[in-house]
């Protein structure tokens, strides 16, 4: 049986609703997803909500309904956002679910009989965001905590701890040894220099006294989990993991075929929580180091070059703008305008500009004009050709399967920006030949060799060019085959699109186009 691409996002904390930043996370993950499916590869897309902790219950209490309910409706707004983007995951988690317990209490229950958890008293000043209490190799050179570690208090309190500090030497060695852990590049240093610090061990409880909105421990019903095993175990609980099997040959061979996962995170969240304690994590539980999950860690969307939050007021709402202009718009420009792995400052001027300069002007411009060349020169009828040369002296087929070449590579290494502007490129040298070849003339004068020639060569970089954008517009991928009239069986079905089909001559001989429909209405300011 073919490897499964088992791919991840974080877990959105249910304590308020979506902003722009998950929609990116989600829409980057939905891409490369979707882009694994075009390939023919069996594909497992996972995301979810994490649904417990001290900052749900206290938003909860604070809008008077009970933490369960007060999550229930939170997760809804999530579900419709995804259902609004086009974000087509395989398996939703929620850290509520019974299944996800029994695989959190399973492993917790794994490690407190092997000795790895115990229980201690701890005082000391505590990382409000992270979750963690400090240490004196936190601070930075100027004394201070720095500004990862968000709001500090002074507590003092009897927890349960996870020796993290036992597997340093492996991480360390792991991250040595395994050069693409995380990428970009930058970051797996951010990370080592991060390890290198590491000291003290993992508090993985609250008390009930303080905290009650959490899975139980079932070693201590005193207290329950907070945060670590119970988040971060949802990428191998919702998978099939299974926390009685100790060896992870003897896991089941559904949850081998999948296993290990892309998992796509923010730069917040990659120190301390996935590439320190979520790694370790997994190594205590028996994953060996080739079973280690690649880390592909995406910036932020800034507003002004500053951080967006809900204190400073500046959160963009990602369904006042899909609703404004339309999903695909806003799957395009959070794509295609930031680079993966960079930070972007985010401009609704600059959406407007990337739709109607990229998708208006040059594929849907594109798009208009061959649909309306063929029925107007050809009766709608195309006559193939193996080989299309226009001047410069070159095949033009040649020229698009370099294209395609190019786009498999940046989609290989994730980056998604430099693989949309692959697409975008041909389709402006498509519009760029219309120009030169003036069909128009061509039509004019009678030269029906030429002219036929130039038309099927545009209408399959057409084609083939579709199939390239799919991933990120997948609605207008559609679009554009109802008018090319290809595959019009499968119309709306995602098996439709297929890599497979980005081979230069697939239209044949006698092919019918459909009628031309606008695709990309211009947005006015």
């Amino acid at each position: 049986m073919p490897k499964t691409f088992f791919i991840t996002t974080a877990i959105d904390y249910t304590n308020s609703p979506p902003h722009i930043g998950h929609a990116y996370e989600k829409v980057l993950a939905d891409v490369i997803a979707r882009y694994h499916r075009l390939k023919g590869d069996n594909v497992f897309f996972l995301t979810g909500v994490d649904q417990h902790g001290q900052k749900v219950q206290q938003s909860a209490a604070k809008a008077g309904v009970p933490p369960a309910e007060f999550v229930k409706e939170i997760t809804q707004k999530f579900v419709d956002l995804w259902k609004k983007l086009d974000v087509k995951y395989d398996e939703w988690a929620e850290t509520t679910s019974e299944r996800h317990k029994k695989v959190v209490q399973g492993i917790l229950q794994r490690l407190f009989d092997a000795g790895r958890i115990y229980k201690d008293k701890q005082a000391g000043y505590y990382s409000v965001r992270q979750e963690q209490f400090l240490t004196e190799k936190e601070r930075g050179p100027d004394g201070e905590f720095g500004p990862e570690w968000g709001q500090i208090e002074f507590r003092e309190e009897e927890n349960y701890y996870f020796k993290l500090s036992d597997h340093k030497e492996w991480l360390l060695d792991y991250l040595e040894k395994r050069g693409n852990a995380v990428i970009p590049h930058f970051r797996q240093t951010e990370l080592r220099n991060a390890v290198e610090k590491l000291s003290g061990d993992l508090c993985i409880s609250r008390p009930k006294s303080r905290l009650d909105w959490g899975i139980e421990l079932p070693f201590d019903k005193n207290f329950v989990n907070y945060v670590w095993f119970d988040a971060l175990t949802n990428y191998i609980s919702f998978a099939g993991y299974d926390p009685s099997i100790d060896d992870y040959e003897r896991q089941s061979q559904e949850f081998r075929d999948c296993w290990p996962a892309l998992q796509i995170i923010g730069k917040d969240i990659l120190v301390p929580a996935h590439g320190i304690y979520w790694l370790i994590m997994l190594h205590a539980i028996g994953f060996p180091d080739e079973q280690m999950p690649q880390l592909l860690v995406h910036g932020w969307w800034n507003l002004g070059g500053a951080k967006m939050s809900k204190s400073s007021g500046n959160i963009i709402d990602p369904f006042i703008l899909a609703d404004q202009y339309g999903a695909e718009a806003l799957r395009y420009y959070l794509t295609s305008d930031i680079t993966t792995g960079q930070d972007a400052d985010f401009s609704e001027e600059r959406l407007i500009e990337r739709y109607n300069t990229d998708l208006g002007n040059t594929l849907g411009n594109l798009v208009n004009r061959m649909i309306n060349m063929i029925r107007r020169y050809r009766a709608g009828k195309l006559t193939k050709f193996e080989r299309v040369e226009f001047p410069p002296e070159s095949s033009f087929g040649e020229l698009v399967a370099s294209t395609v070449e190019q786009y498999l590579q940046e989609l290989e290494h994730c980056s998604v920006d430099d693989a949309i502007e692959r697409a975008v490129n041909l389709a402006q040298l498509c519009n760029l030949q219309i120009e030169v070849s003036a069909p128009w003339k061509l039509a004019k004068e009678k030269k029906n060799e030429p002219l036929d020639r130039l038309l099927y060569g545009l209408t399959e970089s057409l084609r083939i060019i579709a199939i390239l954008i799919s991933p990120v517009l997948p609605r207008a991928a559609h679009g554009i085959f109802d008018q090319l009239n290809w595959k019009m069986e499968l119309s709306g079905r995602e098996e439709r699109l297929s890599l497979a089909d980005a081979e230069w001559g697939r239209l044949p001989d006698g092919h019918v186009v459909g009628k031309p429909v606008p695709l990309f209405p211009r947005i006015e300011s």
